[in-house]
């Protein structure tokens, strides 16, 4: 039993390793510069243990294939959302998804509809 529990374990975490970016075109999360926030792109090129990632605001970044993650935003998860495009990161959660249209219900109340290239996770 012990040996099952141990054997499914690595099966997940060479699964989650492996998962973050397959091909060109696959949606991820990438964390932008090191900085420990996720942001939603899509994965331009791979090779050499590498991943280029063009976000969704338009910045591009060449990483470690570990600096990317599956994209799994999904309706009800916590994000943060630069509101109104104004330079403020504001915690809420996701309402709505369509593509890159995100729908968020703010901690304070307030709500929006933007684009996915002005939130991140964490």
């Amino acid at each position: 039993m012990q040996t099952k529990s141990w054997v499914a374990a690595a099966i997940v975490a060479i699964c989650a390793t492996s998962a973050g970016a397959q091909t060109a075109g696959d949606w991820v999360l990438g964390n932008y510069q090191g900085a420990g926030y996720w942001f939603p792109g899509v994965v331009e090129s791979i090779g050499k243990g590498q991943v280029t990632v063009q976000y969704d605001d338009g910045d591009r970044e060449t990483v470690a294939l570990n600096a990317v993650r599956p994209y799994d935003w999904m309706i009800g998860m916590r994000v943060e959302c630069n509101f109104q495009g104004q330079g403020e990161w504001y915690p809420g959660t996701i309402s709505s998804l369509g593509g890159e249209t995100i729908g968020i219900a703010y901690d304070d109340g307030d709500t929006e509809t933007t684009r996915t290239g002005r939130c991140r996770s964490r």
